[in-house]
């Protein structure tokens, strides 16, 4: 009985959704993984292989509802302080990950190109190995963009953008009075609409963006849900797409 209600619910609020504007570019902050894996009485770096699940399930639900980019926080900078352990697992999902994604033919057939953005330098050789393969394979796909944050942190992707401008002014290639918000934009890890977010959703509870994606989100509408990310559902993105599209009214009126 409960299942039916919740189908109900769904359809109900997927309708409604459709008849509004989607946002083109969804970030999200997948948080909860760890306490999810505590609840369960799993180690906590075991909640990490049912958050990559769920990130395969919300992509596939992202593109049926047309949205173009999304742009997943997978591990910052500042994750490097956890345990061996616990980024060897990481890592090692992450591999898997993109070897599935290099490897399904849905990647191919919706043209969708994959990016990783962040510190790739930091990266374990067999990882950057695999992200090589798949940007390589992807990068002339212009449908759909799938943007994994890795080794990322907000502000030094901004630092780095500075650096590369200031070398292009070294070189000649930019005069400093041409610097603006667009060649800043062009110098971000990623392309396309990536210098622009409309959506950012966090999972977890927290009600902070944790040094994600800082330029980007300037004009964005965050929201945040209590849920862990292992336990996302549909009914989740959809609330906090129509909450978008409500608060986006609001702006215009």
């Amino acid at each position: 009985m409960i299942g039916l209600v919740y189908r109900i619910y769904e359809n109900r609020l997927l309708k409604s959704v459709k008849r509004g504007t989607i946002p083109e570019h969804i970030a999200i902050i997948m948080d909860g993984n760890r306490r999810f894996a505590r609840k369960k009485g799993l180690e906590p770096h075991q909640g990490h292989f049912f958050g990559s699940k769920k990130a395969e399930e919300v992509l596939e639900w992202c593109w049926e509802l047309g949205v173009k980019m999304l742009t997943l926080y997978a591990f910052s900078t500042e994750n490097f302080s956890r345990s061996e352990t616990e980024k060897k697992n990481i890592f090692n999902l992450l591999e898997r990950e993109l070897k599935r994604i290099l490897k399904d033919k849905r990647t191919y057939e919706r043209e969708m190109r994959v990016k990783i953005v962040g510190r790739k330098d930091m990266l374990p050789e067999n990882l950057l190995e695999t992200v090589n393969k798949v940007e390589k394979a992807t990068e002339m796909h212009r449908r759909h963009f799938l943007n994994i944050a890795i080794a990322y942190g907000g502000r030094q992707e901004i630092v780095d953008a500075v650096r590369s401008i200031l070398r292009k002014v070294e070189k000649g290639e930019i005069s400093p009075g041409e610097i603006d918000k667009k060649i800043i934009d062009e110098h971000l890890y990623g392309d396309g609409k990536y210098s622009k977010v409309d959506l950012i959703i966090r999972t977890g509870g927290e009600q902070r963006l944790s040094n994600f994606l800082p330029w980007q989100a300037a004009n964005s509408i965050a929201y945040f849900c209590d849920v862990y990310w292992p336990e996302f559902r549909k009914i989740d993105l959809l609330r906090a797409i129509r909450s978008w599209q409500f608060r986006r009214r609001q702006e215009v009126v």
